[in-house]
């Protein structure tokens, strides 16, 4: 995988610019794991985020801010502070929790009625897709009326945040929504 570098490679065409990356999802979703494997980082240590992570990469004159904020129930408030000038939304689900599936959804829902997140792409990540016990893009896309987002561009990625499978087609995705809101 060859994460971050390849992307802003891509990205290249529109110089000097900031991309803000928010990325966003419950407790154990697996956004810090994510967000090390975009970085090329070692994923054999996690803890749970008590606040949030930021990473950024600069390269030939373009700079990536992924913005991971914890999950927890009580954190949860707090991420309206970070909403200011995001380009693009990263929801993470944890595909094998089924019994939080409801949570998740109210919080995305939350998350799409925001008024400054209004307008911005947003990328679901599916995530734990390594995982027996995984549900599928297609039921959780169904199961939380993606289809019904009308207000924005949206896409529901398959992946596994260990693995790194189905990563780089979600940041691919990104790029494209990036360029495209640039414009």
């Amino acid at each position: 995988m060859k994460g971050l570098l390849s992307i802003l490679r891509k990205l290249k065409s529109a110089p000097d610019q900031e991309v803000r990356l928010l990325l966003l999802g419950l407790d154990n979703a697996g956004k810090t794991t994510l967000l090390k494997q975009l970085a090329s980082e070692d994923i054999s240590h996690i803890t749970p985020t008590q606040g949030f992570n930021i990473k950024s990469v600069q390269s030939q004159g373009f700079k990536l801010n992924v913005w991971d904020i914890g999950g927890q129930r009580k954190i949860r408030p707090y991420w309206r502070n970070y909403f200011e000038n995001t380009d693009i939304l990263i929801y993470v689900i944890d595909s094998a929790d089924r019994k939080r599936f409801e949570e998740t959804g109210q919080e995305l829902a939350e998350l799409l009625e925001e008024e400054k997140l209004s307008c911005v792409p947003v990328l679901i990540f599916a995530n734990k897709q390594d995982l027996l016990t995984a549900a599928p893009a297609s039921e959780i896309a169904e199961g939380l009326n993606l289809h019904t987002i009308r207000d924005r561009v949206w896409q529901i990625q398959s992946c596994s945040a260990l693995t790194g499978e189905g990563v780089q087609d979600g940041m691919n995705w990104v790029c494209k929504n990036v360029i495209a809101k640039k414009k």
